[in-house]
Parts: structure tokens; C-alpha cells; sequence
């Protein structure tokens, strides 16, 4: 057995990472406390290619250098845009056409596994701070509401995880979907 080369990989250039379609999912961080987080859901938003990420509120904004350093170059690659409010970017997305998922334990929440994206729109998901979830306020307009089941003894996961959990799930079923059409 033998690892593969960095330039075995067939990875795409930051060039053609820009012109290349990209899945059609978003991600709102909202109050995102950790800079390191952050710059996980870079990577995240790169390898799997996804549209924007939108930085709300106390999320750090690049080049923060907690950011850079898990992001390693993905700041450069992805595009995203800050809010001071993310209830104001859920808001504008719905606009745009995008269903809106929050990924929060609510009453009404379903599990994750749950959930069949639509494949003709496109899919913003909010993640919220580490400690306090997603904001009262953004929740009110978000339109579906997700959980990850869990089966130990605590109640959640750090974001970074979430999210790489959350993304690679939506992504899955978005590429099943398109194959089956």
C-alpha cells in the first residue's frame, strides 16, 4: 500500500475551483466564537465546493490568523460575505429562492437523516455559536430546523464537526438525487 502524491490527487486549481459549478448549498455562521471553527468551515465550503459562506455577527472574518490556520488557503478560494445580522442573511437568501435550514435542537426539529433536499433550490444552512446555538432571532425565519442524532451522554457536537457532518449529508443526497434524474 502506498499513499498517493499531492499531485496524484488531480485536485483543481484555485482558478478553476472559481469557474467550476459549485454545489448549490450556503452556510450562515451565526456568532460563531472560535476563529478555528471558522476556518474549518473554509475547508469544509472548499472540499466540497459550496457557493458562499456568510459571516454574521462576532464571526471572524478572514485574515484572522486562527482562520488562516485551519482554513490553509481556503479564504482564498471560497467566497464569502459578512452580515452583522444573520437573520438579515436567512432573510436575503429566502429572496433568492433558497430553502433555509437551521441546524438546531427545537421542538419542532427532525433528524438529519430525516431531511430530503429539494434538488431544483438551493440550500442555505445556518450553524449557530458554540454555546448558545443559533439566535432566537434567526431562527424565527429559518424554515426547517435539523438535528444530528446522538447516542452518548452528551447533547452536542463542536460546529466544525457538525458542519462537516451536516455538508457531506446534504451533499450525498443532492448527487443521489441528481443521478436518479
Amino acid at each position: 500500500m502506498r499513499k498517493l502524491r499531492m499531485d496524484e490527487l488531480d485536485r483543481v486549481s484555485p482558478d478553476e475551483f472559481r469557474e467550476q459549478t459549485k454545489m448549490p448549498i450556503t452556510l450562515v455562521l451565526d456568532d460563531i466564537r472560535s476563529a478555528l471553527n471558522v476556518g474549518s468551515a473554509f475547508r469544509t465550503a472548499d472540499a466540497f465546493a459550496l457557493e458562499k459562506i456568510y459571516l454574521c455577527g462576532i464571526t471572524a472574518t478572514p485574515p484572522h490568523r486562527e482562520i488562516l490556520k485551519t482554513a490553509l488557503g481556503a479564504t482564498e478560494t471560497v467566497v464569502w460575505e459578512f452580515a452583522e445580522k444573520a437573520s438579515d442573511a436567512v432573510l436575503a437568501l429566502k429572496k433568492e429562492g433558497y430553502d433555509v435550514c437551521a441546524i438546531e435542537q427545537v421542538e419542532t426539529s427532525s433528524g438529519l437523516q430525516e431531511f430530503t433536499p429539494n434538488p431544483n433550490k438551493k440550500i442555505a444552512i445556518v450553524f449557530g455559536n458554540e454555546v448558545n446555538g443559533v439566535n432566537e432571532k434567526t431562527l424565527s425565519v429559518c424554515e426547517f430546523f435539523l438535528e444530528i442524532p446522538q447516542f452518548g451522554t452528551k447533547h452536542s457536537l463542536n460546529v466544525a464537526v457538525c458542519i462537516g457532518i451536516v455538508v457531506w449529508e446534504l451533499v450525498k443526497k443532492l448527487m443521489y438525487s441528481q443521478k436518479q434524474n
